[in-house]
């Protein structure tokens, strides 16, 4: 297995980069990249455009290439007849929910303006040739007419609703409802691990969720060369989908992390120790995590030793959100077993968000690059200057995930570190308060409308609405909401700001009107419902980060518990303990459990 400088220094060798891997395009097709320009050339020559949504890691995306979009006469036909753009999804998330056709790849038709003509996920050779006369022959008779802009951007308004304890009933009914007792995990179809979902379940269904977290890590689990595979294609979890994505993998750290609180269970940890050491090995660049690995071809029987090539398909580039997940996963599996490993790198991420993804202002960029675009902000000893053949100067800012997911780091940072940690130049609370003004001042409909006036819907957008295509059209999707309204009230808590509450508590009730229609892959909702309906643990201690009070009150079996260290107006060596009005003091570990008993009785 290559060391970490080795394989940087391999990545850069091959042409994998950190901000963008390349790879070797077998189609005919005249891609263009996405931006404004595309959709004005478009404009101009009144040409439809054909998206095709793609991932590095998806192993779909590279057949369509090589059996589709490499036939001469079906890519002399799109060169023809359309503006073919090629979009990165991990790279334009935003663009990815406005045209996701239900899975990758997706192939989008659409009016030069970015309304949609018609769509549809993998097409081969034939049906690609069906798709592209059909598209052809209503373009002839209907031109932009034909184009629509699908229900969710119509910017109706959102189910607003009272936020009461019947949502979190309602999601742990779904569990019992939806719960699979032959096979573990949640529904009949292909079983993705949903690690939020196995988390509200741990204090709801607890039994639940430990057996689906032991069906996880035989299933999807690597037990060659660690890292779990994003999800499996059949009930009885058979035939996974072998690439490793950044954000399942850091959720399902801290699922088993969170697991492991629980029940105590060692061989819980296991697979958060292979996962961890995995990324490190694989996906470090030095500063951050990259975003995902894949096997060259899905039918390629994988060893460890081919794993750990470069024939694996790596994409090292830094994306804020999810390195700001593992960030959040890593300081939690540190804060549970004093694991040294796990507390440096999550220290490491949150010093790289710091300096390279977060500006003066509070806005977060998408992914890490410097002033000049292409220019990498990368340690000065692999200091390099990058060509990436498709640089655009409007990179990604500003979107929900990624401020949700920076704040939600830095308050964990703040709970687990303290409130210095040396790889930061600020307290973890004002870094986590400044990227917070900066999303609720621009993505929240509740702070003021296109007319001036405060708007009674609290939702959050995805992010600003300008840019090409359905860019320009809001949309409101309801599992940002929950990780910034989570991240909020924290962050509201911790630093006894009334703002933060407010907007998550708006946020959240955009969406309680629709009560009855949720199901378990959005279990999330009810947790993060519960900090507002009922009262949760808070600890404040007078006791360093690090001490032996601080490490016990971290361990308290409740993973939904707030813990502040090093809090100025609390006797040194004293934690206080509160759940709603109820209010316990403790100078010893074994005085934090008995206090907790007393408060949950």
């Amino acid at each position: 297995m290559l060391s970490h400088d080795s394989w940087l220094l391999e990545a850069l060798r091959t042409g994998h980069h950190w901000y963008n891997t390349v790879i070797d395009d077998p189609t005919r097709v005249e891609w263009r990249q996405w931006g404004d320009g595309a959709f004005t050339e478009a404009q101009a020559s009144d040409t439809p455009v054909l998206l095709s949504l793609t991932a590095s890691w998806c192993d779909s995306c590279r057949e369509m290439d090589i059996e589709t979009y490499a036939e001469p006469r079906i890519a002399a036909n799109i060169n023809e007849w359309f503006i073919p753009i090629r979009v990165d999804i991990d790279r334009h998330p935003r663009v990815r929910e406005r045209y996701n056709m239900g899975g990758f790849p997706s192939t989008v038709f659409c009016t030069p303006t970015g309304k949609l003509l018609t769509g549809a996920a993998y097409l081969g050779p034939d049906g690609m040739r069906q798709v592209i006369d059909s598209v052809r022959s209503v373009w002839d008779k209907r031109g932009a007419d034909a184009g629509r802009v699908p229900q969710a951007l119509t910017d109706d308004p959102t189910p607003v609703g009272t936020i009461d304890e019947r949502i979190e009933s309602h999601l742990a009914g779904q569990l019992e409802l939806k719960w699979d007792d032959r096979f573990a995990g949640w529904g009949d179809n292909a079983k993705f691990p949903l690690p939020r979902t196995v988390e509200f379940a741990l204090k709801r269904k607890q039994n639940q969720a430990i057996e689906t977290l032991h069906v996880i890590a035989e299933s999807l689990y690597d037990h060659s060369t660690g890292g779990f595979y994003r999800y499996a294609d059949n009930r009885d979890w058979t035939t996974p989908h072998k690439e490793k994505i950044l954000d399942t993998n850091a959720a399902l750290i801290r699922a088993f992390v969170n697991g492991y609180l629980y029940t105590g269970e060692e061989t819980l940890l296991d697979p958060a120790y292979g996962t961890q050491q995995f990324f490190i090995d694989q996906l470090w660049n030095g500063q951050a995590f990259g975003k995902s690995i894949a096997p060259q071809s899905e039918s390629e029987s994988k060893t460890a030793e081919s794993e750990a090539t470069v024939d694996a398909r790596r994409d090292l580039t830094a994306y804020a959100g999810s390195n700001a997940l593992m960030a959040d996963a890593l300081l939690t599996l540190s804060a549970y077993t004093d694991d040294k490993t796990a507390y440096e790198y999550g220290s490491r991420v949150l010093g790289t968000l710091e300096s390279t993804f977060i500006g003066d202002d509070g806005i977060v960029s998408h992914a890490g690059y410097d002033e000049t675009p292409g220019e990498l902000n990368i340690s000065s000893d692999t200091a390099h200057r990058t060509e990436i053949e498709d640089t655009d100067p409007s990179e990604p800012i500003l979107l929900l995930e990624d401020h949700a997911r920076v704040i939600n780091a830095f308050v964990t940072a703040r709970q687990v570190l303290g409130p210095d940690v040396n790889t930061l130049t600020n307290d973890p609370v004002l870094v986590a308060s400044v990227v917070a003004d900066a999303a609720i001042d621009a993505l929240s409909d509740a702070n003021v409308n296109g007319d001036g006036d405060a708007d009674a819907d609290g939702a959050f957008r995805d992010g600003p609405t300008t840019g090409p295509g359905l860019l320009d059209r809001p949309l409101r999707p309801l599992d940002g909401a929950i990780e910034m309204a989570d991240a909020l009230l924290k962050l509201g808590r911790i630093s006894d700001t009334d703002q933060y509450k407010t907007a998550a508590t708006d946020a959240l009730a955009a969406f309680a009107g629709a009560r009855d229609r949720l199901g378990v892959q959005v279990a999330g909702y009810g947790a993060v419902t519960a900090r507002v309906t009922r009262p949760l643990l808070f600890v404040r201690m007078g006791a360093e980060a690090g001490s032996d009070l601080h490490r016990a009150a971290l361990r308290i079996a409740d993973h939904e518990a707030i813990v502040i260290p090093s809090v100025t107006d609390i006797q040194d060596g004293t934690a206080h303990l509160t759940r709603g009005s109820k209010t316990e003091t403790a100078t010893t570990p074994d005085e934090v459990m008995n206090a907790v008993s007393v408060l949950t009785d």
